[in-house]
């Protein structure tokens, strides 16, 4: 497997569409779990149960029904503070509606918090 994340993200997404309220995923990287601490605070999900098996852990995670769509980012697209609207504008269906998620200085974040820090960085994931 090449991407964990894109992996982790595409499953939640099916699992989703399928209107399940729970699945598994593994392998999973601890970006992988950042992310989901950031999906929970954010409302998107509602809670992840993290098991090491030795062999890249599994995810058990609980899905609420409020995503619509999530996915990573490839490639990579470094931002800067003043690049983050034009990246709003293709990722995400409305301004204002959904997060998405850059790797800064500070740690992950959703672009709402890097825009008050007034950071930049590496955008990897979207959720609306």
């Amino acid at each position: 497997m090449h991407d964990v994340l894109a992996d982790m993200l595409a499953r939640i997404k099916n699992a989703q569409v399928k209107g399940k309220t729970e699945l598994t995923a593994q392998p999973v990287s601890k970006l992988g779990l950042s992310i989901l601490d950031i999906l929970k605070v954010e409302g998107y999900i509602d809670s992840y149960d993290y098991k090491d098996d030795k062999r890249g852990g599994v995810v058990t995670i609980k899905l609420n029904g409020k995503i619509n769509g999530i996915g990573a980012v490839k490639p990579r697209y470094a931002l800067k503070l003043d690049e983050f609207e034009k990246f709003e504008k293709r990722y995400l269906p409305a301004k204002d509606f959904g997060r998405l998620i850059i790797s800064t200085s500070n740690g992950l974040l959703t672009h709402m918090e890097a825009k008050k820090k007034r950071k930049g960085g590496v955008l990897l994931a979207y959720v609306y």
